[in-house]
């Protein structure tokens, strides 16, 4: 797959490429953090399952080799190979689902922090029209009181 996995931790979400923690509750860490939230407690950081097992959490390298490749599945019975090929493939179901919603949220947001920053443009946009306005209305004034000043001082230069 062409899906780069990322830390399923939100104040993290970096891709993973070498090694990672991947938990029974189907949810993957970078090591960094997984060395930081499984220290204080043995709960899934994404979703609070109990880790209580030592198989639990797992640190796998995401490009083994193929003769560990080999090694691990040789001598399993192909229904064995089977179920594990079904429980990653639901693994990966689930991780794209879960970078799916997390991406929506994130349009979400920042589709409405759009609305909010037009709102505010807006309503820039129509206090500064208000201030031209009132800055013509002065300069009109103003050209209106310079031209009668004027008109007065030809007059008196005329007489």
């Amino acid at each position: 797959m062409d899906t780069d996995l990322k830390c399923n931790h939100l104040n993290c979400r970096k891709p993973l490429i070498d090694k990672a923690v991947v938990t029974t509750c189907s949810h993957i860490f970078c090591v960094e953090c997984a060395n930081e939230l499984f220290n204080a407690s043995r709960l899934c950081p994404a979703c609070e399952s109990s880790l209580s097992e030592p198989d639990d959490v797992v640190v796998c390298s995401l490009h083994p080799t193929d003769d560990y490749k080999t090694s691990v599945l040789s001598g399993l019975s192909p229904s064995i190979i089977m179920e594990i090929c079904s429980r990653s493939l639901s693994f990966w179901q689930y991780q794209i689902h879960q970078e799916s919603s997390f991406q929506q949220a994130v349009s979400r947001n920042l589709n409405d922090r759009n609305a909010q920053l037009q709102k505010q443009l807006e309503n820039v946009i129509r206090e500064a029209n208000g201030e031209i306005r009132l800055l013509g209305d002065k300069i009109t004034g103003a050209t209106i009181y310079i031209d009668r000043y004027l008109a007065s001082l030809r007059a008196r230069a005329g007489a």
